[in-house]
């Protein structure tokens, strides 16, 4: 229960608040992460830890310009892989040979992590960073041996290289490595082995300021996904108490509105589909829409966001990824540059203690250290914004108080148009922060209505904006005949918008077809589209540059599945047919049932002609579910059945639990092939069952 306090008729905290750090970090909200090390080099996500330090050799390394970037774009922050999974060292570490000091960069003389450190201070941006646990180069990892040698690691970023923000903590433990030369799969128990009360410890020892990251913190949890989408209702609450890092954890984007912990979420999403630098997602860094729809699903759910920006091969920020940025900021910055709500009054049902140090003034006043309350017990409240003169606006702002913890659970707003009050949103949690978006209204008033609260609510923070409509993304889908349509999608410019095309992979300008009916592709190829706003001038049009981009492989007019070991006939529908219509919200799945039989699993498919194939791809499920997602695999192809030889590739998509999108593997050499047969060796959590939204196959995977 919650009393008042009689001194200073403050409300008392309710439930676990944020530390001071903690704090520091809801109010940094925007910053960045900088995954580059061998796998740059080898075109890899995760490198298997025998790769030899001679790969690292970056060509003009310059980490001021990793600073630079992230400070204009409004970063407050960079964290660096300091050493990812296969182990190699980003410093000239004491306790190990395989890092920057056995590469050819500088002559052995260069350190990573020195430079950023140094580029942030003079920048004014903080530095974070990444040391992750498990290390598939280390002959003695899963042995007591490691845990030492991975805290006196810790110990060395921590103290040689000043103030620390954050120390991200990855949940990957074990699994297949080099370890040394031995070339084996390595489990550990993760609850016991790293000892994660020391190790947490000695962080806040050397670094009592520095957030840490992990799954359950325990200063800031993960989101649960990779996507950049923070959940709709979102508690900065959990139980941290006995979990570790890896530990499955439910609801992680939700939280627990009855968690004894204040651990709120961060949501890490890479501006490319990987998170280290492949010159073939060039085409598909993500658009200023995307960007802005990420922000609104992290930010603008009470959720800080990490955006990854990957060197490139030479140490530099690509100019793909700077230019998308440097669009994406400026429109950023003019949905929120002026705060309508500054000219409104205000007033409220219920002022705690009839206080002005509690008025409802406080919402409008610029400052997140004032706040309206009301009296304890009043659980029901509202607080009304009036305007001079009716006013046109899209987007509202709310943050409660949350040095007090968080209270509201339900709300609703509603605008004052015409003389009558109509619903523009609803929904639960406010936080630290929540972005609200709707259609452009004109009133002349607001209200924000909470209908329930877990104690007297507490809010710091009512703006109102009129954001500019920015054109979006266009939608680009394909039949099974290989007919391409483009379509507005959801987009709220469905009506007075164009949309601009090619086929060569270059950004469509004004002189590019306008799209007005489905047209064939059925060789595959690259699309690139942008929704331009030329007949709508409430629209903020995207430039040149900016687009949505879709490669396709071979249209699948004559495809037909000739086999399929396993598949789910029943009310769950994952017959194997699926993975072969071109619809991605379809998926075929084995059979729901402990009496079938584990991998493998396999799909066989007649492609009706012979053809020279250059790559196959997988697509994993698309319906946020992570069972049966493949994730060990072999590939054949064949010119007729059943002589199908040894595999064309094999292999593990690594971190697609985490980010389930399209596995684009190349063939060493093209293959001549008219019938091809996935089979699914493994899946993640382990599980003996296999599924997969499509699959298909290209002749030209440039």
């Amino acid at each position: 229960m919650t009393h008042s306090n009689p001194v200073t008729c403050e409300p008392l905290p309710y439930g676990p608040v944020p530390t001071v750090r903690q704090l520091a970090q809801h109010q940094r909200e925007f910053y960045g992460f900088i995954h580059f090390t061998t796998n740059t080099f080898t075109d890899k996500e995760w490198g298997y830890g025998d790769e030899h330090p001679e790969v690292f050799n970056p060509t003009d390394l310059d980490a001021r310009q990793w600073a630079q970037v992230a400070r204009d774009v409004g970063m407050k922050g960079l964290i660096l892989t300091c050493k990812h999974h296969d182990g190699f060292c980003l410093w000239p570490s004491a306790f190990t040979e395989h890092s920057v000091k056995n590469s050819p960069w500088k002559n052995g003389k260069g350190d990573v992590v020195r430079e950023l450190s140094d580029a942030c201070r003079e920048f004014g941006i903080e530095f974070g960073v990444y040391l992750s646990p498990w290390d598939r180069n280390h002959a003695q990892y899963g042995r007591p041996e490691y845990v030492t040698y991975y805290r006196q690691q810790l110990r060395e970023l921590l103290t040689q290289y000043g103030p620390v923000f954050e120390v991200w903590f990855d949940g990957a433990n074990g699994g297949d490595g080099y370890y040394g030369g031995a070339c084996e799969k390595r489990q550990i128990d993760p609850a016991a082995y790293y000892g994660w009360d020391e190790i947490r410890r000695i962080v806040r020892d050397l670094q009592p300021n520095a957030i840490m990251f992990s799954d359950v913190g325990p200063d800031i949890r993960w989101v649960g996904n990779e996507s950049g989408v923070g959940s709709e209702t979102t508690w900065c609450r959990q139980d941290v108490m006995g979990k570790y890092p890896g530990q499955p954890i439910p609801n992680l984007g939700e939280g627990d509105e009855d968690g004894t912990d204040w651990v709120p979420p961060e949501t890490d999403v890479s501006i490319r589909p990987g998170w280290f630098f492949h010159e073939s997602e060039n085409r598909h860094v993500k658009s200023v829409a995307k960007l802005l729809e990420i922000y609104y699903q992290s930010v603008g759910r009470g959720t800080t966001l990490l955006l990854n920006l990957p060197p490139d091969r030479r140490g530099r920020i690509d100019e793909i990824d700077v230019n998308r940025l440097k669009q994406f900021q400026p429109i950023l910055h003019s949905i929120f540059s002026v705060d309508l709500a500054r000219q409104a009054s205000t007033s409220a049902s219920n002022t705690r203690g009839q206080c002005e140090a509690f008025s409802a003034a406080h919402l409008v006043d610029g400052r997140t250290d004032t706040y309206w309350a009301t009296d304890d017990g009043v659980r029901e409240a509202t607080v009304e914004l009036t305007f001079p003169q009716a006013t046109r606006f899209n987007h509202v702002v709310l943050q409660e108080y949350v040095v007090l913890g968080q209270r509201i659970q339900q709300w609703k707003l509603e605008a004052r148009t015409a003389g009558h009050w109509i619903r523009v949103d609803e929904g639960t949690t406010i936080g630290y922060k929540r972005i609200l978006r709707f259609e452009t209204v004109q009133a002349d008033a607001v209200r924000l209505i909470i209908l329930r609260s877990k104690a007297c609510p507490a809010l710091a923070s009512f703006g109102v904006f009129q954001a500019p409509v920015v054109a979006g993304d266009p939608v680009i889908s394909r039949d099974r005949q290989g007919r391409v349509s483009l379509s507005c999608g959801k987009n709220p410019l469905a009506h007075g918008a164009r949309i601009r095309y090619r086929q060569d992979g270059l950004a469509p300008t004004s002189d590019s077809p306008i799209f007005d009916q489905p047209f064939l592709l059925a060789r595959g190829g690259c699309v690139t589209a942008s929704l331009l706003a030329e007949d709508n001038p409430d629209a903020r049009v995207i430039g040149e540059g900016v687009l949505v981009t879709k490669r396709f492989g071979l249209a699948k007019t004559l495809w037909r599945v000739v086999a399929v070991d396993n598949e789910e006939t029943a009310a769950h529908d994952g017959r194997a047919v699926n993975a072969l219509d071109e619809d991605p919200d379809t998926l075929w799945h084995t059979e729901w049932s402990q009496r079938q039989p584990g991998h493998p699993h396999h799909i066989v498919i007649d492609l009706g002609v012979v053809e020279s194939l250059t790559a196959f791809s997988y697509l994993p499920r698309q319906d946020g579910h992570p069972a049966a997602i493949v994730d060990r695999y072999a590939f054949y192809a064949s010119l007729e059945l059943p002589n199908w030889g040894q595999p064309v590739v094999s292999g593990r998509f690594d971190n697609i639990l985490a980010n389930p999108v399209e596995q684009i593997v190349p063939f060493p050499v093209p293959v001549s092939a008219r019938y091809i047969k996935f089979v699914s060796l493994g899946s993640i959590l382990d599980q003996p069952y296999a599924s997969a939204a499509e699959i298909n196959v290209f002749v030209d995977c440039g």
